[in-house]
């Protein structure tokens, strides 16, 4: 949960909102993912939330796909402009950085506007609970130049009980029965910035294998919510959290005050 000693932290928060989202097409043929709403929100406002909620409120935002429907909603009144549209301000820097830009590619035409300093970077279609200013802990405590958040991904299929060939019972799949994967929810030096050669370089190929080849890549366990957004059903689901008022990810808010 949110620690209420966290005020306005001056590490900076870069979000990839620049793909097309195509497993998604049902939404993603009108305006781009990050756009698409959970509970009358785009789940980029529930992104920037759960950061804001930290204290990290300066965002840089990598365009891409139908970026100027994004540019819109943060413009000087749209939806947004630059706070969260109940009066807590943000600073919000819109780049394009291409339509057709790898996530590498992306990462890399953000460093002018991240500077030589410590950031955060995830993808702009995932929501956790991940406690931020611990990750941000965890990453300074080991002083490599990236960090990643491993989490385990919720439970797809159920499971059978067979005894021989003859099936016993059906069972929901145990939580926590995968491996642990990527979730995104990056920490980063400016020093990865030399791990990206360009435009079509993908950031979870060359420069990930790179940085953990070198030594250079950490992993923070977490053990609790997460969930991207890659298909009609993750967008349900995360729905179906907002309509039954429990919303694991809203870390910002009481439960009392989780529909606002």
């Amino acid at each position: 949960m949110v620690r209420p000693e966290v005020r306005r932290n001056l590490v900076k928060v870069a979000i990839l909102a620049g793909g097309r989202g195509t497993r998604l097409a049902e939404e993603t043929d009108i305006r781009p993912k990050p756009l698409v709403e959970i509970g009358g929100r785009p789940i980029l406002w529930h992104i920037m939330k759960h950061y804001a909620g930290f204290g990290y409120n300066e965002f840089v935002i990598a365009l891409g796909y139908k970026g100027g429907l994004i540019r819109d909603v943060f413009a000087p009144g749209g939806t947004y402009g630059n706070s969260d549209g109940n009066g807590a301000c943000w600073s919000v820097n819109l780049v394009d950085t291409g339509e057709a830009t790898m996530t590498g590619g992306r990462i890399k035409r953000l460093a002018p506007e991240l500077g030589n300093e410590t950031f955060f970077l995830t993808w702009g279609d995932g929501v956790s609970n991940i406690d931020l200013a611990r990750l941000l802990e965890f990453h300074r405590s080991h002083g490599r130049l990236a960090t990643l958040s491993a989490v385990r991904p919720p439970p797809r299929f159920g499971q059978l009980q067979l005894e021989g060939d003859r099936v016993n019972a059906f069972a929901e799949k145990p939580p926590h029965s995968e491996g642990w994967i990527n979730g995104a929810f990056f920490i980063l030096e400016p020093g990865v910035f030399e791990y990206i050669e360009g435009d079509a370089t993908q950031w979870e190929r060359e420069p990930m294998e790179r940085l953990a080849a070198a030594g250079e890549l950490m992993a923070y366990r977490h053990h609790d919510f997460w969930q991207c957004m890659d298909t009609i059903h993750d967008r349900n689901l995360l729905q179906d959290y907002w309509d039954s008022g429990n919303v694991p990810w809203m870390v910002w808010k009481s439960k009392k005050d989780s529909r606002r």
